[in-house]
Protein backbone atom coordinates (compact mmCIF):
# COMPACT_ATOMS: atom_id res chain seq x y z
CA UNK A 1 0.00 0.00 0.00
CA UNK A 2 0.74 3.74 -0.44
CA UNK A 3 1.32 3.90 3.41
CA UNK A 4 3.54 1.25 3.60
CA UNK A 5 5.71 2.51 0.88
CA UNK A 6 5.93 6.07 2.27
CA UNK A 7 7.30 4.31 5.84
CA UNK A 8 9.65 2.37 4.04
CA UNK A 9 11.03 5.62 2.63
CA UNK A 10 11.29 7.61 5.42
CA UNK A 11 13.23 4.57 7.04
CA UNK A 12 15.83 4.50 4.36
CA UNK A 13 19.46 4.61 5.66
CA UNK A 14 20.70 7.31 3.85
CA UNK A 15 24.19 7.27 5.20
CA UNK A 16 26.16 5.69 8.34
CA UNK A 17 28.54 7.12 10.67
CA UNK A 18 32.36 6.16 10.62
CA UNK A 19 32.09 3.31 13.19
CA UNK A 20 28.55 1.97 12.38
CA UNK A 21 26.67 3.19 15.30
CA UNK A 22 24.28 5.53 14.39
CA UNK A 23 22.58 5.17 10.99
CA UNK A 24 20.55 8.48 9.12
CA UNK A 25 17.39 8.50 8.08
CA UNK A 26 15.78 10.01 5.01
CA UNK A 27 12.58 11.64 7.57
CA UNK A 28 13.57 14.71 8.72
CA UNK A 29 13.11 16.26 12.26
CA UNK A 30 11.42 19.45 12.61
CA UNK A 31 12.63 20.56 14.89
CA UNK A 32 16.41 22.10 15.55
CA UNK A 33 17.55 22.04 19.31
CA UNK A 34 20.70 23.27 18.18
CA UNK A 35 22.20 26.79 17.07
CA UNK A 36 23.12 26.79 13.21
CA UNK A 37 21.94 23.78 12.58
CA UNK A 38 20.94 23.26 8.38
CA UNK A 39 19.23 20.49 8.50
CA UNK A 40 18.16 17.50 11.16
CA UNK A 41 17.39 13.79 10.19
CA UNK A 42 16.12 10.75 12.31
CA UNK A 43 18.62 8.25 12.85
CA UNK A 44 18.88 4.79 14.61
CA UNK A 45 21.38 4.22 17.58
CA UNK A 46 22.29 0.63 16.56
CA UNK A 47 24.17 -0.17 20.14
CA UNK A 48 21.05 1.08 22.43
CA UNK A 49 17.94 0.61 19.72
CA UNK A 50 16.73 4.32 20.50
CA UNK A 51 16.13 7.21 18.15
CA UNK A 52 18.48 9.54 17.97
CA UNK A 53 19.08 13.24 15.89
CA UNK A 54 21.47 13.55 13.07
CA UNK A 55 22.17 17.53 12.98
CA UNK A 56 24.21 18.29 9.64
CA UNK A 57 26.22 21.71 10.05
CA UNK A 58 27.49 23.33 6.65
CA UNK A 59 30.32 25.71 6.68
CA UNK A 60 30.32 27.98 3.41
CA UNK A 61 33.82 27.72 2.82
CA UNK A 62 36.51 25.34 3.90
CA UNK A 63 39.03 28.31 5.18
CA UNK A 64 36.18 29.85 7.35
CA UNK A 65 36.32 26.04 9.19
CA UNK A 66 40.03 25.63 9.03
CA UNK A 67 39.89 29.01 11.02
CA UNK A 68 37.17 27.81 13.83
CA UNK A 69 38.68 23.57 13.74
CA UNK A 70 40.58 23.89 16.90
CA UNK A 71 38.14 25.54 18.98
CA UNK A 72 35.34 23.26 17.45
CA UNK A 73 36.98 20.69 18.86
CA UNK A 74 37.39 21.82 22.09
CA UNK A 75 34.10 23.09 22.39
CA UNK A 76 31.92 19.80 21.47
CA UNK A 77 34.40 17.43 23.40
CA UNK A 78 33.11 19.28 26.38
CA UNK A 79 30.01 19.34 25.12
CA UNK A 80 29.98 15.31 25.17
CA UNK A 81 30.98 15.54 28.86
CA UNK A 82 27.60 17.10 29.81
CA UNK A 83 25.44 15.24 32.09
CA UNK A 84 22.26 17.40 33.43
CA UNK A 85 18.71 16.13 33.57
CA UNK A 86 17.46 19.88 32.05
CA UNK A 87 19.77 19.63 29.37
CA UNK A 88 19.05 17.54 25.70
CA UNK A 89 22.16 15.12 25.85
CA UNK A 90 24.60 15.74 23.18
CA UNK A 91 26.34 11.81 22.45
CA UNK A 92 28.80 12.25 19.73
CA UNK A 93 30.17 14.52 16.46
CA UNK A 94 32.71 14.40 14.09
CA UNK A 95 33.24 16.22 11.19
CA UNK A 96 33.28 15.44 7.21
CA UNK A 97 35.97 17.34 5.08
CA UNK A 98 35.32 14.90 1.66
CA UNK A 99 32.49 16.92 0.26
CA UNK A 100 32.87 20.48 -1.43
CA UNK A 101 31.60 22.00 1.47
CA UNK A 102 33.02 20.85 4.82
CA UNK A 103 30.51 19.51 7.43
CA UNK A 104 29.91 18.58 11.15
CA UNK A 105 27.23 16.06 12.17
CA UNK A 106 26.11 16.16 15.62
CA UNK A 107 24.09 13.21 16.76
CA UNK A 108 21.84 14.59 19.91
CA UNK A 109 19.30 13.14 22.24
CA UNK A 110 15.89 13.27 20.38
CA UNK A 111 13.06 14.69 22.24
CA UNK A 112 10.11 13.25 21.35
CA UNK A 113 7.82 15.30 23.55
CA UNK A 114 6.49 18.80 21.63
CA UNK A 115 8.53 22.06 22.61
CA UNK A 116 7.40 24.90 25.31
CA UNK A 117 6.08 26.70 22.29
CA UNK A 118 4.03 24.62 21.09
CA UNK A 119 2.39 23.94 24.00
CA UNK A 120 2.39 27.44 25.22
CA UNK A 121 0.04 27.78 21.57
CA UNK A 122 -2.24 24.86 23.13
CA UNK A 123 -2.83 26.54 26.66
CA UNK A 124 -4.03 30.00 24.90
CA UNK A 125 -6.05 27.67 22.22
CA UNK A 126 -8.37 26.32 25.23
CA UNK A 127 -8.13 29.79 26.80
CA UNK A 128 -6.21 28.57 30.17
CA UNK A 129 -3.41 30.40 31.69
CA UNK A 130 0.05 28.35 33.31
CA UNK A 131 -0.63 28.67 36.93
CA UNK A 132 2.29 30.58 38.81
CA UNK A 133 3.34 27.63 40.93
CA UNK A 134 4.52 25.32 36.81
CA UNK A 135 5.79 28.75 35.67
CA UNK A 136 8.46 28.92 38.90
CA UNK A 137 9.02 25.00 38.56
CA UNK A 138 9.96 25.59 34.71
CA UNK A 139 12.35 28.69 35.35
CA UNK A 140 13.92 26.67 38.53
CA UNK A 141 14.52 24.05 35.87
CA UNK A 142 15.76 26.12 32.90
CA UNK A 143 18.38 27.93 35.67
CA UNK A 144 19.42 24.99 36.79
CA UNK A 145 20.64 23.89 33.24
CA UNK A 146 21.73 27.55 32.55
CA UNK A 147 24.13 27.75 35.97
CA UNK A 148 25.66 24.44 34.94
CA UNK A 149 26.54 25.34 31.68
CA UNK A 150 27.73 28.81 32.72
CA UNK A 151 30.13 27.16 35.63
CA UNK A 152 32.25 25.22 32.84
CA UNK A 153 35.83 26.32 32.21
CA UNK A 154 35.36 27.85 30.10
CA UNK A 155 31.43 28.75 30.15
CA UNK A 156 29.80 27.17 27.48
CA UNK A 157 26.97 29.87 26.60
CA UNK A 158 23.76 28.07 25.02
CA UNK A 159 23.33 31.25 22.30
CA UNK A 160 19.96 29.84 20.74
CA UNK A 161 17.70 29.88 23.73
CA UNK A 162 13.98 29.84 22.73
CA UNK A 163 10.75 28.68 23.39
CA UNK A 164 11.20 26.35 20.08
CA UNK A 165 14.52 24.75 21.80
CA UNK A 166 12.66 24.41 25.40
CA UNK A 167 11.41 20.94 25.42
CA UNK A 168 8.44 19.81 28.10
CA UNK A 169 7.52 16.31 29.23
CA UNK A 170 4.43 14.64 30.03
CA UNK A 171 5.96 14.63 33.61
CA UNK A 172 6.54 18.30 33.74
CA UNK A 173 10.09 17.83 33.09
CA UNK A 174 11.41 20.39 30.89
CA UNK A 175 15.15 19.98 29.09
CA UNK A 176 16.79 22.91 26.90
CA UNK A 177 17.83 21.90 23.61
CA UNK A 178 21.66 21.49 22.87
CA UNK A 179 24.06 23.75 22.39
CA UNK A 180 26.82 24.63 19.41
CA UNK A 181 29.45 27.45 20.59
CA UNK A 182 29.31 30.53 18.44
CA UNK A 183 31.56 29.09 15.54
CA UNK A 184 28.86 27.33 14.01
CA UNK A 185 26.62 30.55 15.19
CA UNK A 186 28.55 32.84 12.72
CA UNK A 187 29.57 30.26 9.60
CA UNK A 188 26.80 28.54 8.47
CA UNK A 189 23.97 29.19 6.52
CA UNK A 190 20.99 29.54 8.85
CA UNK A 191 22.35 31.79 11.15
CA UNK A 192 20.19 34.58 12.53
CA UNK A 193 18.01 34.32 8.95
CA UNK A 194 14.45 33.57 10.80
CA UNK A 195 13.54 37.38 11.98
CA UNK A 196 10.64 35.47 14.08
CA UNK A 197 13.42 35.05 17.11
CA UNK A 198 15.04 38.42 17.02
CA UNK A 199 13.83 39.54 20.16
CA UNK A 200 15.89 36.63 21.89
CA UNK A 201 18.71 38.07 20.83
CA UNK A 202 20.78 40.49 23.39
CA UNK A 203 21.14 43.85 22.30
CA UNK A 204 24.48 43.67 22.14
CA UNK A 205 24.34 40.94 19.93
CA UNK A 206 24.05 43.33 17.12
CA UNK A 207 27.34 43.77 17.58
CA UNK A 208 29.74 41.40 15.51
CA UNK A 209 33.00 41.98 17.28
CA UNK A 210 31.63 41.71 20.71
CA UNK A 211 32.95 39.07 23.06
CA UNK A 212 30.27 36.78 23.95
CA UNK A 213 28.90 36.25 27.33
CA UNK A 214 26.69 33.96 29.74
CA UNK A 215 24.85 37.35 29.78
CA UNK A 216 23.03 36.63 26.38
CA UNK A 217 21.64 33.66 27.64
CA UNK A 218 20.16 34.96 30.34
CA UNK A 219 18.61 37.65 28.42
CA UNK A 220 17.11 35.31 26.28
CA UNK A 221 15.73 33.04 29.50
CA UNK A 222 13.79 36.73 30.68
CA UNK A 223 12.29 36.39 27.12
CA UNK A 224 11.43 32.72 27.33
CA UNK A 225 9.79 33.16 30.95
CA UNK A 226 8.09 36.40 30.03
CA UNK A 227 6.59 34.31 26.94
CA UNK A 228 5.28 31.39 29.40
CA UNK A 229 4.31 33.65 31.30
CA UNK A 230 1.79 35.62 28.99
CA UNK A 231 1.58 32.81 26.43
CA UNK A 232 2.28 34.90 23.75
CA UNK A 233 4.14 37.97 22.75
CA UNK A 234 2.66 40.76 20.40
CA UNK A 235 4.47 40.55 16.77
CA UNK A 236 4.28 42.90 13.89
CA UNK A 237 4.43 41.58 10.33
CA UNK A 238 6.70 42.89 7.42
CA UNK A 239 7.47 41.98 4.00
CA UNK A 240 10.80 40.50 3.14
CA UNK A 241 12.12 39.98 -0.41
CA UNK A 242 14.91 37.75 1.47
CA UNK A 243 12.86 35.25 2.53
CA UNK A 244 14.60 32.89 5.47
CA UNK A 245 15.15 30.21 3.44
CA UNK A 246 11.50 30.34 2.60
CA UNK A 247 12.00 32.31 -0.88
CA UNK A 248 11.30 35.74 -1.47
CA UNK A 249 8.41 37.48 -0.73
CA UNK A 250 7.77 36.04 2.61
CA UNK A 251 6.10 37.67 5.37
CA UNK A 252 7.74 37.76 9.08
CA UNK A 253 6.94 38.67 12.27
CA UNK A 254 8.89 40.86 15.18
CA UNK A 255 7.92 41.46 18.42
CA UNK A 256 9.17 45.26 19.24
CA UNK A 257 10.44 46.29 22.93
CA UNK A 258 7.25 48.12 23.47
CA UNK A 259 5.11 45.05 23.04
CA UNK A 260 8.04 43.35 25.29
CA UNK A 261 7.02 45.76 28.31
CA UNK A 262 3.23 45.92 27.68
CA UNK A 263 3.47 41.92 28.22
CA UNK A 264 5.45 42.64 31.48
CA UNK A 265 2.81 45.43 32.71
CA UNK A 266 0.21 42.59 32.14
CA UNK A 267 1.56 40.75 34.47
CA UNK A 268 -0.14 40.26 37.79
CA UNK A 269 2.31 39.44 39.94
CA UNK A 270 5.02 42.85 41.09
CA UNK A 271 7.95 39.52 41.60
CA UNK A 272 7.15 38.10 38.54
CA UNK A 273 7.62 41.55 36.65
CA UNK A 274 10.70 42.55 38.91
CA UNK A 275 12.22 39.12 38.28
CA UNK A 276 11.43 39.15 34.30
CA UNK A 277 13.10 42.82 34.29
CA UNK A 278 16.42 42.13 35.85
CA UNK A 279 16.98 39.53 32.98
CA UNK A 280 16.04 41.88 30.29
CA UNK A 281 18.02 44.69 31.60
CA UNK A 282 20.07 46.33 28.36
CA UNK A 283 23.26 46.34 30.39
CA UNK A 284 25.00 42.86 30.20
CA UNK A 285 27.07 43.26 33.79
CA UNK A 286 24.03 44.43 35.59
CA UNK A 287 22.26 41.02 34.76
CA UNK A 288 21.87 38.66 37.32
CA UNK A 289 23.71 35.46 36.87
CA UNK A 290 21.62 32.25 36.54
CA UNK A 291 22.67 31.39 39.89
CA UNK A 292 21.41 34.50 41.42
CA UNK A 293 18.39 34.45 39.54
CA UNK A 294 17.30 30.88 41.42
CA UNK A 295 17.37 32.79 45.01
CA UNK A 296 15.21 36.11 43.62
CA UNK A 297 12.31 36.32 45.88
CA UNK A 298 9.87 34.62 43.02
CA UNK A 299 11.49 31.41 42.64
CA UNK A 300 13.28 30.73 45.90
CA UNK A 301 11.69 29.13 48.40
CA UNK A 302 13.04 26.75 51.26
CA UNK A 303 13.41 23.24 50.80
CA UNK A 304 11.40 21.28 52.45
CA UNK A 305 12.68 18.35 54.27
CA UNK A 306 10.48 15.93 52.02
CA UNK A 307 12.67 17.07 49.34
CA UNK A 308 15.82 17.46 50.93
CA UNK A 309 15.15 13.33 52.27
CA UNK A 310 14.13 12.58 48.74
CA UNK A 311 17.76 14.17 47.06
CA UNK A 312 19.12 12.33 50.07
CA UNK A 313 17.94 8.93 49.11
CA UNK A 314 18.36 9.62 44.85
CA UNK A 315 22.15 9.79 45.54
CA UNK A 316 21.70 7.09 48.15
CA UNK A 317 19.88 4.04 46.40
CA UNK A 318 21.25 1.64 48.60
CA UNK A 319 19.22 2.77 51.37
CA UNK A 320 16.14 2.13 49.78
CA UNK A 321 13.50 -0.98 48.20
CA UNK A 322 10.90 -1.18 45.97
CA UNK A 323 8.62 -1.30 48.78
CA UNK A 324 8.95 1.54 50.38
CA UNK A 325 5.74 2.53 48.96
CA UNK A 326 3.42 5.07 50.74
CA UNK A 327 0.72 2.72 51.47
CA UNK A 328 3.36 0.50 53.04
CA UNK A 329 4.65 3.61 55.40
CA UNK A 330 1.32 4.02 56.21
CA UNK A 331 0.44 0.09 56.82
CA UNK A 332 3.78 -0.48 58.58
CA UNK A 333 3.57 2.44 60.72
CA UNK A 334 -0.03 2.93 61.14
CA UNK A 335 -2.17 6.36 60.70
CA UNK A 336 -1.64 7.12 64.66
CA UNK A 337 2.44 7.31 64.80
CA UNK A 338 4.40 9.80 66.06
CA UNK A 339 6.40 10.84 63.74
CA UNK A 340 7.77 14.27 65.59
CA UNK A 341 7.52 15.79 68.59
CA UNK A 342 7.63 19.62 69.10
CA UNK A 343 9.21 20.29 72.60
CA UNK A 344 7.01 23.32 74.43
CA UNK A 345 9.57 25.49 75.74
CA UNK A 346 6.45 28.14 77.52
CA UNK A 347 6.23 26.01 80.31
CA UNK A 348 3.30 24.20 79.55
CA UNK A 349 3.20 20.71 80.68
CA UNK A 350 2.75 19.14 77.39
CA UNK A 351 4.69 18.58 73.98
CA UNK A 352 3.11 19.06 70.55
CA UNK A 353 2.65 15.52 68.78
CA UNK A 354 2.86 15.17 64.90
CA UNK A 355 0.75 11.90 63.90
CA UNK A 356 1.09 10.43 59.99
CA UNK A 357 -2.13 11.04 60.02
CA UNK A 358 -1.57 14.55 60.38
CA UNK A 359 -0.23 14.99 57.27
CA UNK A 360 -2.68 14.17 54.08
CA UNK A 361 -0.93 12.78 51.27
CA UNK A 362 -1.33 15.18 47.68
CA UNK A 363 1.50 13.09 45.76
CA UNK A 364 2.25 9.60 45.86
CA UNK A 365 5.44 9.34 46.96
CA UNK A 366 6.71 7.23 44.56
CA UNK A 367 5.83 9.74 41.90
CA UNK A 368 7.82 12.08 44.25
CA UNK A 369 10.92 10.31 43.89
CA UNK A 370 10.65 9.39 40.38
CA UNK A 371 10.05 13.13 39.69
CA UNK A 372 13.04 14.27 41.73
CA UNK A 373 15.22 11.65 40.32
CA UNK A 374 14.42 13.05 36.70
CA UNK A 375 15.25 16.64 37.64
CA UNK A 376 11.60 18.27 37.96
CA UNK A 377 12.67 19.12 41.76
CA UNK A 378 16.76 20.58 41.45
CA UNK A 379 17.40 21.42 44.82
CA UNK A 380 18.57 25.05 44.35
CA UNK A 381 19.12 26.40 47.58
CA UNK A 382 22.65 24.61 47.63
CA UNK A 383 25.45 24.07 45.61
CA UNK A 384 23.76 22.95 41.97
CA UNK A 385 25.38 20.32 39.95
CA UNK A 386 28.25 21.21 38.52
CA UNK A 387 30.20 19.56 35.68
CA UNK A 388 32.53 17.30 36.31
CA UNK A 389 36.01 18.19 34.98
CA UNK A 390 37.65 14.75 36.08
CA UNK A 391 35.60 12.71 34.09
CA UNK A 392 37.17 11.30 30.90
CA UNK A 393 35.11 9.97 27.71
CA UNK A 394 37.20 8.14 24.85
CA UNK A 395 37.25 11.78 22.07
CA UNK A 396 34.90 11.99 19.25
CA UNK A 397 36.61 11.15 16.07
CA UNK A 398 39.91 13.83 15.31
CA UNK A 399 38.16 16.46 12.95
CA UNK A 400 41.31 17.46 10.79
CA UNK A 401 41.02 13.57 9.52
CA UNK A 402 38.39 12.14 6.69
CA UNK A 403 35.72 10.45 8.80
CA UNK A 404 35.10 7.81 5.99
CA UNK A 405 38.11 5.85 7.50
CA UNK A 406 36.32 2.75 10.15
CA UNK A 407 37.38 4.06 13.75
CA UNK A 408 36.54 1.71 16.36
CA UNK A 409 33.71 2.78 18.71
CA UNK A 410 35.09 4.33 22.00
CA UNK A 411 33.92 2.38 25.36
CA UNK A 412 30.84 4.61 27.07
CA UNK A 413 30.75 5.51 30.78
CA UNK A 414 27.53 3.88 32.29
CA UNK A 415 25.33 6.60 33.19
CA UNK A 416 22.30 4.49 34.60
CA UNK A 417 22.10 3.61 37.95
CA UNK A 418 21.58 0.40 39.82
CA UNK A 419 18.16 -0.79 41.72
CA UNK A 420 18.74 -3.79 42.82
CA UNK A 421 21.90 -6.43 42.72
CA UNK A 422 23.00 -10.16 43.55
CA UNK A 423 25.86 -11.87 43.25
CA UNK A 424 26.53 -15.59 43.56
CA UNK A 425 29.92 -17.48 44.56
CA UNK A 426 30.56 -20.77 43.65
CA UNK A 427 33.07 -23.38 43.21
CA UNK A 428 34.08 -24.00 39.45
CA UNK A 429 32.84 -27.18 38.70
CA UNK A 430 35.66 -27.60 35.96
CA UNK A 431 38.36 -26.65 38.15
CA UNK A 432 38.64 -30.72 40.36
CA UNK A 433 42.63 -30.83 38.76
CA UNK A 434 43.85 -27.66 40.47
CA UNK A 435 44.95 -28.91 43.77
CA UNK A 436 44.59 -25.80 45.82
CA UNK A 437 40.82 -24.73 44.40
CA UNK A 438 41.97 -21.12 44.52
CA UNK A 439 39.87 -20.00 41.00
CA UNK A 440 35.91 -19.10 41.70
CA UNK A 441 32.90 -18.56 39.57
CA UNK A 442 31.47 -15.55 40.39
CA UNK A 443 28.05 -14.02 39.09
CA UNK A 444 26.44 -10.77 39.27
CA UNK A 445 23.32 -9.79 38.35
CA UNK A 446 22.30 -5.98 37.80
CA UNK A 447 18.96 -4.34 37.51
CA UNK A 448 19.65 -0.73 36.01
CA UNK A 449 17.24 1.96 37.09
CA UNK A 450 15.03 1.76 33.30
CA UNK A 451 14.45 -2.21 34.88
CA UNK A 452 16.89 -3.47 31.99
CA UNK A 453 19.10 -6.48 33.52
CA UNK A 454 22.35 -6.79 33.07
CA UNK A 455 24.17 -10.64 33.77
CA UNK A 456 27.92 -10.85 34.31
CA UNK A 457 29.66 -13.77 34.93
CA UNK A 458 33.68 -14.78 35.24
CA UNK A 459 36.29 -16.46 37.42
CA UNK A 460 38.10 -15.07 39.85
CA UNK A 461 41.17 -16.31 41.88
CA UNK A 462 40.44 -16.09 45.70
CA UNK A 463 44.12 -14.76 46.58
CA UNK A 464 44.67 -12.40 44.05
CA UNK A 465 41.23 -10.67 43.70
CA UNK A 466 39.75 -7.99 45.60
CA UNK A 467 36.15 -6.66 45.81
CA UNK A 468 37.54 -3.42 45.27
CA UNK A 469 39.63 -4.49 42.03
CA UNK A 470 36.31 -6.01 40.48
CA UNK A 471 34.54 -2.85 41.42
CA UNK A 472 37.21 -1.01 39.25
CA UNK A 473 36.94 -2.93 36.42
CA UNK A 474 33.24 -2.77 36.39
CA UNK A 475 33.58 0.95 36.29
CA UNK A 476 36.82 1.27 33.73
CA UNK A 477 34.49 -0.81 31.70
CA UNK A 478 31.44 0.56 31.71
CA UNK A 479 29.31 -1.77 33.10
CA UNK A 480 28.28 -0.16 36.48
CA UNK A 481 28.02 4.02 37.33
CA UNK A 482 31.12 5.19 39.31
CA UNK A 483 28.66 6.24 41.96
CA UNK A 484 27.57 2.79 42.30
CA UNK A 485 31.15 1.45 42.78
CA UNK A 486 31.40 1.30 46.81
CA UNK A 487 27.79 -0.61 46.95
CA UNK A 488 29.22 -2.95 44.47
CA UNK A 489 32.39 -3.24 46.56
CA UNK A 490 30.47 -3.63 50.03
CA UNK A 491 28.39 -6.70 48.38
CA UNK A 492 31.17 -8.40 46.98
CA UNK A 493 33.20 -8.55 49.99
CA UNK A 494 30.19 -9.71 51.90
CA UNK A 495 30.05 -12.36 49.54
CA UNK A 496 33.56 -13.49 49.52
CA UNK A 497 33.97 -13.76 53.39
CA UNK A 498 30.97 -15.69 53.54
CA UNK A 499 31.80 -17.61 50.79
CA UNK A 500 34.77 -18.52 52.87
CA UNK A 501 32.85 -19.08 56.09
CA UNK A 502 30.30 -21.17 54.78
CA UNK A 503 31.37 -22.35 51.31
CA UNK A 504 32.64 -25.77 51.93
CA UNK A 505 29.44 -26.67 52.92
CA UNK A 506 27.24 -25.76 50.66
CA UNK A 507 29.55 -25.21 47.69
CA UNK A 508 27.80 -21.99 46.51
CA UNK A 509 26.60 -18.50 48.86
CA UNK A 510 24.44 -16.00 47.32
CA UNK A 511 24.43 -12.38 48.38
CA UNK A 512 21.43 -10.13 46.98
CA UNK A 513 20.97 -6.33 47.94
CA UNK A 514 18.01 -4.25 47.35
CA UNK A 515 19.57 -1.01 45.54
CA UNK A 516 16.12 1.37 45.13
Amino acid sequence: SEGDESEEEENEVLEESPCGRWRKLRSKVSYRDVPGIDCAYLAMDTEEGVEVVWNEATFSETKKFKAQEDKLKNVFEALTLIEHPNIVKFHRYWTDLEKAKPRVILITEFMSSGSLKKFLQKTKKFNRTIPLQSWKRWCTQILSALSYLHSCNPPIIHGNLTCDTIFIQHNGLVKIGSVAPDAIHKNVKTFRENAKNFHFLAPEWVEDNVALTPAIDIFAFGVCSLETAALELTTTSSSSGEGGGGGGGSTQSKVSPEAIEKSIESLKDKLQQDFIRKCLNPDPTKRPTARELLFHPVLFEVHSLKLLAAHTLVKNPGSVTESMTEEAIHRYYGNNAVMAVLKNLDGEPENKNYRLSDFPVHEKLEKFMEDVKYGIYPLTAFALAQPQPSKTRAPSPESHKSDKSCSPEPQDVENRRIQNMQCSIQSRKDNKDIKDNRELSLRILLRMEDNMNRQLCCNICKTTDSAVALAAELVQYGFIHPEDSQAIVEMLAKAMVKYEQEGNKKDEYRQDILAT
